[in-house]
């Protein structure tokens, strides 16, 4: 994004950038933890996680995560059934360079469900990994695959400062049924888009514009914004 910024500068030419980035997926206490379990599945295995806008990594309350792991491990064997590989609704890895770039991030010692792969088809099932921190080596990168990382918070506010501190992602997801809470992550935190108790479904939104902020990108389009962004 930087050369190419460098090079359009030179012709003072305009241009927009959606990148990427990590994007959290916020799991509050007061959220109903069956309904993000589900949607939370649907977001991170659509395509095997690679979308730009998949939940990157949870941030759940310490209080609630092991119903929620518990749901969440529900909600894939539902979705995919017992074996994923078998299932016709689960994708593969674009190719071997990502697979091993995958791969490189799966701790074993971390797996708390799944973390089965086969590189001769390019599979890599659906991956939770529990006890993760910051400093862990799959926080060190946009993932853009299976893999889920499960952090924990004791502390709403606190969380927001250490997000803050963080590089401002394309999404943004958060479940809660508190608009206190609603309105303290929205308030106080950038990103591109994203969605309250659900995922992935504003970028479908063609009447709402999509890009990045920051590290993430610049600018936006779809819809009229599209139209707007290439005249």
């Amino acid at each position: 994004a930087k050369i190419i910024s460098k090079v359009a500068a030179q012709n003072l030419t305009p241009v927009t950038l959606e990148l990427g980035g990590k994007s959290p997926c916020i799991i509050t206490k007061n959220a109903s933890l069956s309904i993000a379990a589900r949607r939370v599945c649907f977001g991170k295995w659509f395509n095997a996680g690679q979308t730009c806008v998949a939940p990157d990594y949870i941030l759940v309350d310490e209080s609630v995560k092991e119903i929620f792991l518990k749901s969440l491990k529900q909600e894939i064997k539902n979705i995919f059934g017992e074996k994923p590989r078998k299932s016709l609704e689960y994708a593969r890895i674009v190719n071997s360079y990502h697979f091993d770039r995958l791969e490189g991030l799966i701790d074993s010692h971390k797996v708390c469900f799944g973390g089965d792969r086969d590189k001769s088809v390019f599979y890599i099932g659906p991956t939770l990994l529990n006890e993760v921190t910051w400093d862990s080596v799959v926080m060190k990168e946009e993932i853009f695959g299976p893999i889920l990382p499960i952090l924990t918070f004791t502390d709403l506010s606190c969380l927001i400062e250490t997000l803050q501190n963080q590089e401002k992602p394309l999404a943004l997801y958060l479940f809660s049924e508190e608009e206190v809470e609603k309105k303290l992550v929205t308030s106080n935190l950038s990103f591109g888009g994203g969605c309250i108790n659900d995922t992935l479904l504003h970028v479908s939104n063609i009447h709402l514009p999509f890009g990045g902020v920051g590290q993430s990108g610049q600018g936006s389009y779809r819809g009229e914004k599209t139209f707007d962004l290439f005249s």
